[in-house]
This record gives structure tokens, sequence and C-alpha cells, in this order.
């Protein structure tokens, strides 16, 4: 018994000890510190050490209110069916160094490529195969993952809306590195690029309601979002939010990761009418109630925004909530029915002309089952 307890207690050492030491590799980026500190604890969004949503939000077991412990776990841990697709994602092969002016791609997930005004805009890529620090933990669907950083375009600027793994992906960020013009990110992210050897004069960091004229003609405005954030065993250093992109003559509106929020209403007037919303449509269930939208939450939200077309992301890449991996599409494309905005739904690698967004959209979905 006491060789038991004695191998028992050197392989809690062992664990412990390669805990210790991978939670302090490079992936899991940094804590802001010195400049990047001093302005986080100036933020009127800051406070009591961490950031702060508009409205109280519960995050993970805590997000059903009317969920104890023991019935949140049994719905974590019952059968879930369809969770992934039975066939590869389909894709189109599309060269995106040759984009035509005014186009959008999107690679699955919420990455996506904007071409407008000359410049190129990539938001929240995410080209792993898997959104996590570990390989085998949250795997992309086949096919899904159509898209590598080398057939990327030379990058103006890359925007991230929080550090969440499925966001701001490491490896894609160190392939990228040296082919980045500029980041922009919420306030505490850019300790994260610091880290991977990003130049801080590249990296601008800003509040809920900053906006940067990062070229002539082009200004990023971050927008809040109701979310959370942490790479690690830390949460909330670091801000989440969502991008108003303004550039010739177009306004696209990107939430970034979050619940419904009231505000929506109140964005969409300081904001004024949208060509195209980019809404968050995945990953929902009673674990993430408050920090995840269901699809007709983002269409209200879209609405709200005063958007004239919408696009769902956040799904058709990973499985990170216990809905069946078509049901974003499903129930997006049933709600937007009701409403007099656009629905594009493009299928990964399909070039958006965001000067022609009434063009048809197949149901992609519907043949992969």
């Amino acid at each position: 018994m006491l060789a038991i307890l004695l191998a028992f207690l050197a392989l809690v050492l062992v664990v412990a000890a390669w805990a210790f030491f991978f939670l302090r590799t490079e992936k899991f980026g940094a804590l802001p510190r010195g400049e990047r500190l001093a302005r986080i604890q100036a933020s009127p969004n800051y406070r009591g050490g961490l950031f702060q949503n508009l409205i109280p939000t519960p995050r993970g077991l805590d997000s059903d209110p009317d969920s104890g412990f023991v019935s949140t776990m049994a719905e974590f841990f019952k059968p879930k069916e369809r969770l992934v697709p039975s066939k590869p994602i389909p894709s189109v092969a599309t060269d995106l160094k040759s984009l035509p002016e005014g186009s959008l791609v999107w690679f699955g997930h919420s990455a996506f490529l904007i071409k407008i005004k000359g410049r190129t805009i990539l938001v929240d890529p995410s080209l792993s195969r898997a959104a996590s620090p570990l390989w085998f933990v949250t795997r992309a669907f086949a096919g899904a993952a159509a898209y590598d950083p080398g057939d990327l375009p030379d990058i103006d600027y890359l925007l991230v809306s929080h550090d969440h793994w499925d966001h701001l992906d490491h490896p894609t960020m160190k392939a990228l590195r040296e082919r980045i013009g500029s980041v922009v990110v919420p306030l505490g992210v850019g300790a994260h690029f610091e880290r991977w050897g990003f130049p801080a004069e590249k990296i601008f960091e800003g509040d809920w309601w900053e906006s940067f004229t990062v070229a002539d003609g082009l200004t990023v405005t971050l927008v809040p979002s109701r979310h959370f954030s942490g790479r690690g065993l830390t949460w909330n250093r670091s801000l989440w939010a969502g991008f108003l992109i303004e550039a010739g003559g177009r306004r696209i509106f990107y939430s970034g990761d979050g619940g419904f929020l009231p505000q929506y209403a109140e964005f969409g007037e300081r904001l004024g009418e949208i060509d195209l919303a980019v809404m968050e449509c995945g990953q929902y269930d009673r674990r993430w109630a408050a920090i995840h939208m269901t699809p007709e939450e983002t269409v209200r939200a879209a609405g709200l925004m005063r958007a004239k077309a919408a696009m769902p992301v956040h799904s058709g890449k990973f499985s990170i909530a216990n809905h069946t991996w078509d049901d974003p599409f499903v129930r997006f494309k049933n709600a937007m029915r009701e409403t007099s905005m656009l629905a594009v739904t493009p299928i990964i690698g399909r070039v958006v002309d965001l000067n022609d967004l009434d063009a048809a959209y197949p149901e992609w979905w519907t043949i992969v089952d």
C-alpha cells in the first residue's frame, strides 16, 4: 500500500510539474504589465482587478440560473448527436492573393479576410486544425481547415476580438508575423503579441468605443460585446470587443463573441446603418447562455444594429457546445426569413462581393449531414 501511495504521489507531482511548465510556454501568451497594465487600470470597464461586461454576465456552469451543478454536469455528459458532420465540410479554392476590391472570404468559424480600399484586413484567424493548446482537443471538422497561413496574402491590418484560442491562434500568428503590418486589439491583448515577437509599434490596443484611423479613409472602432477572456488559468485580464470597419463608403460590423445585449439598439443608433453585420452564431447551450447568442438572438441583434445584410460565423469548423453542427445555419436562415435583411451564408473560401450582397447563397450545409 505504501508503494502504491508513493507511486501515486510521484505521478501527481509529475503531472503538476508538467502543467506548471506547460502553462508557461509561449503559446499561452502573457499578462499585461507596465504601460499596458496602466492603461487597463485607467479603463472605466476595469473594476476590482478584472474587466467587466456592460450587464451582469455569468459564464460556464453559472450561465443557466435555473440549473444546479449536478444537473448542469448531467447536461454536459449526456450523449450528444451530430456534433460533427458525417462528411467533409465543402469549400472553394480561391486565390486569396489576387482578390478583387470589395471582397470578403470566410475561412470557417470566425475567421475572415476583407479586401477593401486597396487594403487587406484579416479578422480572428484560427487556421490551425485545433482550437486549443493541445493538438488533439477541439479538432476542426474534416474539410473545414481548407486554408493555411501560406495561402494568405500579406496582411495590412489584423483585428483580433479577444484572446480565446479559437480566435487568437498561436501557430497562425507565428506563421504570419513577418507579413502583418499592424494589429488592432482590445486592451491587454497586445501583451500576447509582444511575447510572440511582434514589435510594440505595430500593436494598437483600444478600449470600447475607441477608434483608429489605420489608413487614409479606413477606420476601425472597437465596440462592446458580452463575453470574457483568458488563455490559461486567469480570466478577464484583457478586454473583448467587436469591430466596426469603415472604408470605401462601406460599413462592416463584426460582433466578436458574446451573448445578447439589449444595448445593441443603442449601438445601432450610435454607429448608423450597417452594410453587413458579421455576427456570432454558434457554440450556444445552457452552459453558455449569457456569453453566446442563439441564432434567433443573432438575427435580432443584427436587426437592432440596423444591418442591411447579416452573415453568421462562430460555427462550421469546431464543435465547442452541445448543439448539432448545422443547427446555427438552419435556425439562422429560418429566423432571417422573418426579416428584410439579406442572409449571407457563403461556403468556406467563396468570395463575397460586398457590392452585391443580394447574391444567391446555396444552403451548403444541407448536403453534408
